[in-house]
């Protein structure tokens, strides 16, 4: 249906001669003249008003609704009074990935977003809106990598709002808006010196777990959540199911990172370090909850556990174990006196998985093979990550010329000797 404008400061009626004839309304002179009325996609009448002398205004706007309609690019404009905050909290409740990555994008919209952006309607959103707000948010956010994360849930979010038709284009990916850099740093993997030194100077009770991160890779609450039925000794391999996961302080087991269930290449040296472990301390049955802190129950026989006979605290195991082993290692200082150790995130048990994928990749391991290992959803991701722990052309060919010589026992001769066979 075609929209009209309504002049409200006149009438239509027919005189006594039946003549039509214009007559002033009761508003005369009062309030908004012009009104433009259409009838939107969902079947109901909608208007907006505009003051006298802005006739001509009115009808531009007519007819750029309808053609927004006509090119499917319609947006209500009673939705588009919604606030960002409104939106933003219905779209984390409807998350459908992990509860902790639900959390964490509320924390960061409520923390970082809402102060600055939440009272705004969705259809007044312009890139200078965006633009302003992360300038704002280096005062508060140090580190460009986080600033990057907190804009890119924002970014989300707006992206869904287009997608449901509250939003006619995303601000925050307009050419003008310069997005902070990622900022990540290269990986430096831990020598094994390093690996076997922090090894020594954990508890016997935990020695084995180094193994399994350092080993074969695994996240720490991977490692954390091993079940014995998960290793399969004979045939050398390692099922990596599920993990130990806190959420809101509270322990479940969960699918690993992403859902993805994988299998491992269990070595002989780490299936012997598992296998004495688990002669030493004997696995535990331990009954979580699954997935959320009010999931179904679920049993697992864990290969790792604390003093107490329990499933292993991740906060305490890395405060009063994990630090100071590294300390003990040289890698961080030593604690100070009635002092916490100091903050040591690239330290974490993280670096056990850079370590395996420095060996993997110097063993000349491919990196589709080392992102299946490693749990990684994109093998393009593992590339960017360890691309430059990769062995160059010329370390390949110094390797397999030394090989040479090394399987020819000519070493000891010197390639003249060689030449003259």
């Amino acid at each position: 249906m075609a929209g009209h404008i309504q002049d409200r400061w006149f009438k239509t009626e027919n005189d006594t001669n039946g003549k039509t004839i214009r007559t002033k309304s009761d508003r005369h002179g009062t309030g908004m003249r012009y009104r433009a009325r259409y009838v939107g996609p969902d079947g109901t009448e909608k208007s907006k008003s505009f003051p006298d002398r802005q006739k001509r205004l009115a009808e531009q706007w007519l007819a750029q609704t309808e053609a927004d309609m006509a090119r499917g690019q319609y947006i209500d404009p009673r939705t588009a009074r919604t606030t960002f905050r409104q939106y933003a909290e219905r779209w984390v409740k409807a998350h459908t990935g992990e509860i902790n990555s639900r959390e964490a994008a509320e924390r960061r919209l409520r923390l970082h977003a809402y102060p600055h952006i939440g009272t705004r309607p969705l259809g007044s959103f312009k890139p200078e809106h965006i633009r302003a707000w992360i300038a704002a948010l280096e005062a508060t956010v140090p580190a460009e990598s986080h600033r990057r994360i907190i804009v890119g849930t924002v970014s989300a979010a707006l992206s869904a709002a287009v997608d449901d038709g509250l939003l006619s284009k995303n601000p925050c990916r307009a050419r003008t808006v310069q997005l902070p850099k990622p900022g990540k740093p290269r990986v430096v993997p831990w020598t094994a010196a390093q690996v076997f030194d922090v090894r020594a100077g954990l508890p016997q009770r935990y020695q084995a777990a180094l193994d399994a991160g350092a080993g074969c890779g695994l996240r720490q609450g991977e490692i954390f959540g091993l079940a014995l039925e998960e290793l399969d000794m004979e045939g050398a391999w390692l099922t990596v199911g599920h993990q130990l996961k806190r959420i809101r302080g509270k322990y479940v087991f969960a699918l690993p990172k992403g859902g993805k269930v994988r299998d491992v290449p269990l070595p002989k040296a780490v299936a012997a370090a598992l296998r004495d472990h688990s002669k030493e301390y004997e696995p535990i049955s331990v009954t979580l909850p699954w997935r959320t802190p009010d999931g179904p129950p679920v049993t697992k026989r864990l290969l790792f556990s604390g003093p107490e006979g329990k499933h292993v605290r991740v906060s305490n195991f890395n405060d009063h174990h994990w630090k100071p082993a590294l300390a003990a290692a040289g890698i961080i200082p030593a604690r100070e006196a009635g002092e916490r150790y100091a903050s040591a995130p690239e330290h974490g048990m993280h670096a056990l998985r850079h370590f395996y994928a420095s060996v993997l990749l110097d063993a000349g391991e491919n990196i589709r093979a080392l992102s299946q290992y490693l749990g990684h959803s994109d093998p393009g991701f593992t590339l960017r990550t360890y691309t430059h722990l990769m062995p160059s052309s010329e370390g390949r060919t110094r390797k397999a010329v030394d090989s040479l010589y090394l399987a020819s026992n000519l070493q000891d001769h010197g390639p003249e000797t060689a030449q003259a066979a």
